[in-house]
């Protein structure tokens, strides 16, 4: 999906909301994990529920690759299912996998190429500790994303995101300023937790154009409306992620329309706010 498609996607369904695919037999509804052979059968229902009942109100699906790795291959071919089925049944939908990879350059090829060529997926997000060598092989990959981990707000995030060098510079703002120096707005984003509040507008000044990734809001206490204050741009400029609290927002055999109830709800605000701070 290119930049101009996620625009558009945008505007056209005035939402900017990415739901994030983390799923847990545990917080699941009994009866799709007693109904299912294995774990991953019922990732797999799960997911394609959730999916349809949040699809109108999203432009973007987020599975992490954890909570599938977590049950081998069994969770691998569920992960697998899911993305096809995005891709099969709502492909206007960009689809990212979560998977903050970063390794050195021959093995980031593979990783790329198993994310993008054998999973499919339209982005990944990379962790970009070890330099530009880590980072350009998931680059270059048409219509592909790379989502670059620069300001997160988990408590460690302050061991080494916000260390000053001589000059001022916080770790972050090198990373976004060096990372743009690899690739254009058409292809990279950066990751940035939704509980950074007026740090969004430090971001800004270094990546003007970049789309955003921001976890956080909701059941991490992050505020959409300071992310959009601070982070939004014209053409929007932001994909804020939401998890836990929507796909979890019932545990029985409601859970797919409690999920559409928040998921709407959340995209309602979004509504307002790009009409607030964006020109879409």
């Amino acid at each position: 999906m290119t930049r101009k498609q996620l625009i558009e996607q945008i505007a056209a369904k005035h939402t900017f909301l990415c739901v994030g695919l983390d799923p847990d037999i545990k917080k699941m509804p009994s009866h799709i994990v007693e109904n299912a052979a294995t774990p991953g059968e019922a990732i797999a229902v799960f997911n394609r529920s959730i999916i349809d009942a949040t699809a109108p109100y999203c432009v973007a699906y987020k599975p992490n690759l954890a909570f599938y790795e977590a049950y081998g291959t069994d969770g691998e071919h569920a992960l697998a299912e899911t993305v096809k089925y995005i891709k099969e049944k709502y492909p206007s939908h960009l689809v990212i996998a979560d998977a903050k990879r970063g390794d050195i350059g021959n093995t980031s090829a593979m990783y790329a190429k198993a994310c993008f060529e054998a999973l499919g997926a339209d982005a990944i997000t990379v962790a970009p500790y070890m330099g530009k060598d880590s980072v350009t092989p998931f680059l270059g990959h048409e219509g592909k994303w790379v989502v670059l981990l620069a300001l997160t707000s988990n408590p460690g995030s302050a061991d080494f995101q916000l260390i000053e060098d001589k000059d001022g510079k916080r770790l972050f703002e090198r990373v976004i300023e060096t990372s743009r120096t690899w690739a254009s707005e058409e292809e990279l984003m950066f990751v940035v937790g939704a509980t950074r509040g007026r740090l969004f507008e430090d971001i800004r000044r270094c990546a003007p154009d970049n789309f955003l990734l921001v976890p956080g809001v909701g059941a991490q206490g992050g505020s959409l409306e300071e992310v959009c204050r601070y982070g939004m741009t014209a053409d929007c400029g932001l994909l804020v992620n939401s998890s836990r609290g929507i796909i979890y927002a019932a545990n029985d055999d409601t859970f797919a329309a409690a999920a559409a109830r928040e998921a709407s709800a959340l995209a309602g605000e979004m509504a307002k706010l790009l009409k607030d701070y964006s020109k879409l």
